[in-house]
């Protein structure tokens, strides 16, 4: 049986909280590049390599990178995202005839899905911004 959270002097509820894990720059790349090789592998497998599921699943992949990248390595976040969507798109990319179609496929698939390129960097990269902010006040307050 579980025991009931304690509460604290003013009222709010202490104890266990969600996992807030803090990534390295690498390890924040790994995480993202890994993330999206599978989702790209899944989204072959089940849907046929669909380059709209594989957007859609880029943006949640997007934005735990962004937070949960540590704060010394956050401006990280923006340059590996658009890395691991090239890499998740190798899987998903159309192509035949070897290595130059499926180099071919790759950069098609990279012209056509930039609109969820962009959006997935673009909301890393206002994550980083707000953090960053957050991080340099709270800096400036302790000193």
């Amino acid at each position: 049986m579980r025991e009931a959270r304690p509460a604290a002097a003013d009222g709010r509820l202490t104890g266990p909280r969600l996992p807030n894990p803090r990534l390295t720059g690498l390890g924040s790349g790994l995480f993202c590049l890994a993330a999206m090789f599978l989702f790209g592998w899944l989204d072959q497998l089940l849907f046929g390599a669909s380059p709209t599921v594989y957007g859609v699943l880029f943006l949640p992949v997007c934005v735990l990178t962004a937070l949960w990248v540590r704060g010394g390595d956050v401006l990280t976040a923006p340059v590996v995202v658009p890395i691991a969507f090239a890499v998740g798109l190798l899987p998903v990319a159309e192509g035949g005839g070897g290595l130059l179609g499926r180099l071919m496929g790759l950069v098609t698939g990279l012209a056509t899905q930039a609109g969820w390129l962009y959006a997935g960097t673009l909301a890393a990269g206002v994550i980083v911004l707000v953090r960053r902010v957050r991080w340099v006040r709270r800096r400036r307050r302790r000193d």
